[in-house]
């Protein structure tokens, strides 16, 4: 039986050892892991970290290239993610910076070819078990720039004392350690027959390391993902009755926790630490909103609302008193940008993949692990507090658009397996047909049959 489970669970075809090698190598890029602190150490884009993404937009082109075979099943997640690179490049049209537009959608584009290539290439538990070596590698940096280069790996001024390991904030790490925890906890859940001593160590590290961060929203992004991988593994090996009781327990307990946050939200939080205004958060998205109201349905021009010579994000840093970064929130962050129509069709998107991988948890998520449900639960949770949306050069959005890519593509590209000739039982007789008998006559038909 173990053995039958562990050809289930590998029958998506493995991509090369250089394929991966090159993934953890872009992950790498993607999440800003040291990248952004050495070349760009006052956040903002520099003209040598432009020059650093060429390699990577050159080896994104030659895999996707290498992989058209497989990429091309995917068109209709293609034509869907499409839409959205096709709004951004429109609103430059619009757009307080349009130069600044035009050089953002480019690398959307290309982070969407990326996204193609990695949902089509990585198929079943391939995605999540490569996600947890290049987490693990970042883990182990991070661990390395703690305590061998403090001055990177800890933060000094705000935050003092918390860990950020390889990147400019603990909520960045906090973020990518729960993708990590995540993709380790799919990897237990996995009936393959492999070692679980990896992903038990990299889940136990990745979780530690979001501890350390000291970040509510990062414990609670990982506490649903490894919750949802947790919980249909449990569904699996209690049963129908136990799944049916589960299942509506949990439905009674997320009722109960929308009304006691409906009705008791500043309590919550303060019970748990938190500003009630959620770190000046809730004056942030005042401020946004009245902005938006101003350009409801086209926004300011994709990536174009942050910039250094932006007059309205000036407004809103002058009214905050806080030189804002960004919005802190996802949708509120479209909506500044694209409008209206760039927060519907986004979740469209969401509520399709959502739909579409919750249908499928019986197959294909059994072969991964569910980990794509896990994903799905931290980020739609992660969207509502980081500006995590529609955004170029970021891992979450393209582990997003390759969940997309996965659950529309056929749940299998491997060659079927020819079945074994099932062997006679006993006092079974044989077939009584002529035509079958061992040494009876063969009738053939007057035409060959093609």
């Amino acid at each position: 039986m173990r053995e039958s489970r562990s050809i289930i669970a590998e029958a998506e075809p493995v991509p090369t050892w250089w394929e991966g090698a090159i993934c953890i190598a872009m992950i790498f890029m993607l999440t800003g892991a040291l990248i952004g602190p050495v070349f760009a150490p006052t956040q903002e884009e520099t003209p040598i970290l432009r020059l650093v993404w060429l390699p990577a937009y050159a080896a994104t082109l030659g895999l996707f290239i290498y992989r058209l075979d497989r990429i091309w099943r995917a068109w209709p997640a293609a034509l869907l993610l499409l839409t959205t690179v096709f709004l951004a490049f429109a609103s430059k049209y619009w757009s307080i910076d349009s130069a600044t537009t035009v050089r953002r959608v480019i690398s959307l584009a290309i982070t969407l070819l990326f996204a193609l290539y990695m949902g089509a290439a990585f198929r079943g538990p391939h995605l999540p078990r490569m996600l947890m070596q290049a987490t693990l590698v970042m883990a182990i940096g991070s661990l390395v720039m703690v305590f061998a280069f403090p001055s990177i790996g800890v933060h000094q001024t705000e935050n003092a004392g918390l860990w950020r390991g390889l990147w400019y904030e603990k909520n960045q790490m906090g973020a990518v350690m729960v993708i990590g925890a995540t993709a380790s906890a799919a990897c237990l859940a996995m009936e393959n027959g492999r070692s679980r001593l990896l992903p038990a160590v990299a889940l136990a590290l990745s979780s530690g390391l979001v501890l350390a961060t000291q970040s509510k929203t990062s414990l609670l992004c990982l506490m649903l993902g490894v919750g949802t991988v947790a919980g249909f593994w449990t569904l699996r090996k209690g049963g129908a009755a136990f799944a049916v009781a589960a299942v509506w327990a949990a439905v009674v307990a997320a009722a109960a926790g929308v009304w006691l946050w409906d009705t008791h939200s500043v309590e919550v939080l303060e019970a748990l630490g938190k500003d009630p205004s959620l770190t000046g958060r809730t004056d942030i998205w005042a401020a946004l909103m009245r902005k938006v109201a101003d350009h409801p349905m086209t926004g300011y021009g994709y990536g174009a609302f942050w910039g250094r010579e932006s007059v309205p994000a000036e407004w809103i840093r002058k009214e905050t008193q806080w030189p804002v970064p960004s919005a802190h929130n996802g949708w509120i962050d479209l909506l500044v940008q694209l409008g209206w129509p760039g927060a519907i069709l986004t979740g469209v998107l969401m509520a399709l993949a959502t739909v579409i991988t919750v249908v499928r948890s019986g197959g294909a998520g059994l072969r991964e692990g569910w980990w794509a449900m896990g994903f799905l639960v931290a980020f739609i949770a992660l969207s509502l507090s980081e500006s995590i949306l529609l955004t170029h050069q970021s891992l979450p959005w393209v582990l997003f658009m390759a969940v997309l890519t996965r659950a529309v593509l056929p749940s299998s590209t491997a060659a079927a397996v020819p079945l074994a000739p099932k062997p006679r039982r006993a006092y079974q007789t044989g077939s009584r047909i002529a035509a079958q008998y061992a040494n009876g006559p063969v009738r053939r038909p007057p035409f060959a049959v093609r």
